[in-house]
């Protein structure tokens, strides 16, 4: 189960739906068996220069080598930067989780 975060300065017009949307389909281009993208938008009010930092954190996989991590990371980055209308300085990072990871659902 992949997740993102998309952290930007609030005075970014942009759509946190549709790029967390666009990550889950990008990555479940390059991987379709990696499940659902969990994602969250955190906008903020206090920052200096407009910027977009996104996380996306996958767990680490034998399939998952330099070659497929490249070639994620530059069809995130454009169709990330697609959806991004106005101009700001732009942070994507690609990050894999240890095998020593919980993840599910909680249902008490």
């Amino acid at each position: 189960m992949p997740h993102a975060e998309v952290k930007y300065s609030s005075d970014l017009d942009i759509d946190t739906q549709a790029i967390l949307t666009k990550i889950e389909a990008v990555i479940l281009e390059h991987d379709d068996g990696a499940g659902d993208c969990k994602g969250r938008g955190y906008p903020t009010s206090e920052y200096q220069y407009t910027h977009i930092d996104i996380s996306v954190s996958v767990l680490s996989k034998p399939h998952r080598d330099a070659a497929f991590s490249n070639a994620l990371l530059a069809d995130l980055e454009h169709s990330i930067k697609a959806l991004i209308p106005m101009a700001c300085e732009f942070s994507l990072g690609l990050h894999y989780i240890t095998p020593f990871y919980v993840t599910g659902s909680h249902r008490p």
